[in-house]
């Protein structure tokens, strides 16, 4: 077959060599695009990364496609009803790093209670004084979970050795895991005013999105600090920027942005096309927010460490491989 990874770097080749005996494999550094699609339209199988958006535009220049493998849980980058109306199989990674991201809700949170960005960037200049970089402790705080997946059971565990009440709130509650780590499920309103910390672990699609509005922010309790990890959509971010501004929220860690691809490659500002396909309004705030001392941004790296890394790749060429066999697995559900 012939098959095509994009947005993938020159080391994790090495995954897919088991594949390359049999197989015709071409390795891309960039992203699948719009203006690149054509020069891979005799492609039968590709897996890309988030940045390479699959929509109806893109997927009809591969005329030859049959599967997708996406190397993230996340799918929402790609038009599945257009898969499922051109019999194109999807596939994800469904668990590669529950503890990784946890792990990185803790990393922003701790650099926001104990204002590490402010700090560093004091010490750098020489200045070893800490007036003005007064935290606040964990231990005693009400964390919010919204989502209680593999992500969301992980930051539960994470939060109680931090000695944190626990509350959540989930579509499907489980009350057996909810008793034996000893929190409480809530009503997302009920949640939102009693946490301190909130943090999101929900997966982005339409009925996500923009879950944390203007009346979200109102409902919370004042000075909530809030983390995304999930999707940039979930959030409203002019709603996130008004309620920073007026002190609703003291801070916010964020991993991912609304419009975060485009901030990746500006070069799209260029484009005539661009207020068509982008909120101009999000990527005005994203920029406000990349600026703000009570907000901690990083590049969507939450997951990225060795071992998830490595599990994403390892599940991916997996998923290639069951495919060729005729026993998919992993498949996205319709």
């Amino acid at each position: 077959m012939h098959i095509t990874l994009f947005e993938i770097e020159q080391w994790e080749c090495q995954a897919f060599a088991p594949l390359q005996e049999q197989h015709r494999l071409v390795f891309e550094e960039h992203p699948l695009r719009m203006d690149n699609a054509s020069d891979y339209a005799e492609t039968e199988v590709i897996s890309t990364f988030l940045y390479s958006k699959l929509d109806a535009q893109v997927l009809q220049k591969l005329p030859q496609l049959k599967m997708i493998t996406t190397r993230s849980t996340g799918f929402d980058h790609i038009d599945l009803d257009y898969c499922r109306e051109h019999d194109i199989m999807v596939c994800n990674v469904p668990t590669y790093g529950e503890n990784t991201v946890a792990e990185h809700v803790f990393a922003l949170l701790l650099a926001i209670s104990h204002r590490l960005g402010e700090s560093v960037d004091r010490t750098r200049k020489g200045d070893f004084t800490n007036d003005g970089l007064r935290g606040f402790d964990l231990m005693g705080k009400t964390l919010g979970v919204i989502g209680s997946g593999n992500i969301g059971r992980h930051v539960i565990k994470i939060a109680q050795g931090f000695g944190m009440e626990v509350v959540a709130y989930d579509l499907h509650p489980d009350e057996q895991f909810a008793a034996e780590w000893n929190f409480e499920y809530l009503a997302m309103e009920q949640l939102l005013g009693r946490a301190d910390v909130i943090t999101l672990h929900v997966p982005g699609n339409q009925a996500t999105h923009h879950l944390i509005d203007q009346a979200a922010f109102a409902a919370m309790k004042d000075g909530a600090v809030l983390i995304n990890t999930s999707r940039g959509t979930v959030v409203d971010v002019n709603a996130l920027l008004h309620a920073l501004a007026e002190g609703k929220i003291k801070a916010a860690g964020l991993d991912v942005l609304a419009e975060e691809p485009v901030i990746r490659e500006e070069a799209e500002l260029l484009r005539a096309v661009f207020s068509q396909r982008h909120d101009l309004s999000d990527l005005l705030a994203d920029h406000i927010l990349l600026h703000m001392n009570n907000v901690i941004i990083t590049p969507h790296n939450a997951f990225n460490t060795t071992e998830a890394v490595q599990r994403i790749l390892d599940t991916t060429r997996d998923n290639i491989a069951a495919y060729i066999r005729g026993e998919p697995r992993n498949t996205v559900p319709e």
